[in-house]
């Protein structure tokens, strides 16, 4: 047997009965394929689902994150081009057909787009609408699902990214930031998403404020610090001047906050610069 033109890769914590739903529906759809699950640290049967479906399993004494599964998955697979979904039940394997088709319209990535019903809260929704947003700012072009674990890429292409990717849920940011500050092409796919399979979520709302926060500095990380510092020391360096006339205009002197918001200006910006310096070097390919 050669090696497959596809490989699909599932990463899965305790989703044995999601991948009682997707497996066969994606060995009946994609016969010739490799189809990996990669088992996350499960404590169900997950592996044992997988291993029943005749799918290659990699499993993980401990849990590792979601995107170190999707490194792992990577690594093994021998397909040209890889498919990521999730394993509980929310990515249907009727949907892969469209991703492959505008990847083979030379696309590097093509990104599966949830509606707002696909959304798992209002919350969850608000954020990600601000994502795509702040992500499309970034780059200048439209992004209209910037967190979506369902796509297809070019193995070669994703592969140079490895190193970038957290081990966490913030993967399809890295990924999508990533491919488009190197100019691999990116397209969208509008689908829609099943309600997931089970009841828990990996994901602890407890958790979403500092998650947000990391987000936005790694999408302005990722693609154009200066993007995010310039303005942000612009604010500081108004604030400062602002302070200023007033102090001066009331007691005709210049005061220690204004002298501190205008360093604050300085060294934002001074950041920012090293930053972007720093992601011109991580972009930097060996010829």
């Amino acid at each position: 047997m050669g090696i497959p033109a596809l490989s699909i890769i599932l990463p899965a914590k305790n989703e044995a009965e999601g991948l009682r739903r997707t497996l066969p529906a994606l060995r009946l759809a994609y016969p010739d394929a490799e189809i990996i699950v990669v088992d996350d640290g499960s404590t169900d049967g997950t592996a044992a689902i997988a291993a029943e479906q005749g799918v290659r399993v990699l499993s993980s004494p401990y849990s590792m994150g979601n995107g170190a599964a999707i490194k792992r998955g990577a690594r093994v697979a021998q397909g040209a081009a890889l498919v990521f979904m999730d394993a509980d039940g929310q990515h249907g394997a009727e949907h892969v057909a469209a991703l492959l088709a505008r990847l083979e319209d030379g696309y590097d990535m093509v990104v599966g787009a949830r509606d707002r019903g696909g959304q798992a809260s209002l919350q969850r929704g608000l954020a990600n609408a601000f994502y795509n947003r702040l992500a499309s700012w970034m780059t200048g072009h439209r992004i209209l699902d910037l967190t979506s674990g369902f796509r297809a890429v070019r193995a070669d292409k994703f592969r140079e990214f490895l190193h970038l990717l957290p081990n966490g849920f913030s993967y399809p940011t890295t990924s999508t930031m990533a491919f488009f500050r190197s100019a691999y092409p990116v397209a969208y796919v509008p689908i829609p998403v099943a309600r997931r399979v089970g009841t828990n979520s990996h994901i602890r709302p407890f958790k979403d404020g500092v998650r947000f926060l990391l987000i936005i500095f790694k999408i302005a990380s990722l693609y154009s610090p200066l993007k995010l510092f310039v303005p942000t020391a612009a604010v500081f360096f108004f604030a400062g001047m602002g302070w200023y006339a007033w102090t001066f205009h009331e007691a005709g002197r210049f005061t220690n906050m204004s002298m501190l918001l205008f360093s604050a200006s300085v060294i934002v910006f001074l950041i920012g610069l090293v930053s972007e310096q720093i992601t011109n070097l991580t972009y930097k390919r060996d010829a």
